[in-house]
């Protein structure tokens, strides 16, 4: 039986794969980004939980990472368009199903990589902080 944690970033996974970008998870950046972009979410840290004692209960904020990737000479507007479509993914359902407290992304720090004999890479990290709660830290 998965973990909560593993239930969630499969959650988020599937919420992702649902966009039309090529959605990844864990996985190295392929030689080829699509037309339509490249989402690889990163498992990421849950840091630290708060605990409560009656009930116990381990409180995560845990910080997964979505690599957005865009390729091509209307990088600028494909990029802004995947970020947004993240965004909006997210919105539709801020619990994940029920399976989160709250799900909430930060703002992408875009970064232009030039690519030696083909169009530059866009991408940037959008780190995505998961809230939720456990009774056992390992399950």
């Amino acid at each position: 039986m998965p973990t909560p944690r593993e239930t969630i970033l499969t959650a988020l996974h599937a919420r992702l794969s649902a966009l039309p970008a090529t959605a990844l998870r864990g996985d190295v950046l392929p030689e080829r980004v699509p037309a339509e972009g490249l989402l690889i979410l990163r498992d990421g840290e849950p840091g630290e939980p708060e605990v409560t004692l009656s009930p116990l209960a381990y409180h995560y904020q845990h910080r997964a990472e979505i690599e957005a990737v865009v390729q091509g000479s209307d990088r600028d507007a494909a990029f802004d368009t995947l970020t947004a479509s993240i965004g909006t993914a997210l919105a539709a359902d801020r619990t994940l199903g029920g399976l989160c407290d709250w799900v909430e992304a930060e703002a992408p720090r875009p970064v232009d990589l030039p690519v030696e004999g083909a169009a530059s890479l866009k991408a940037a990290v959008v780190p995505v902080v998961l809230h939720y709660s456990t009774a056992d830290p390992l399950a």
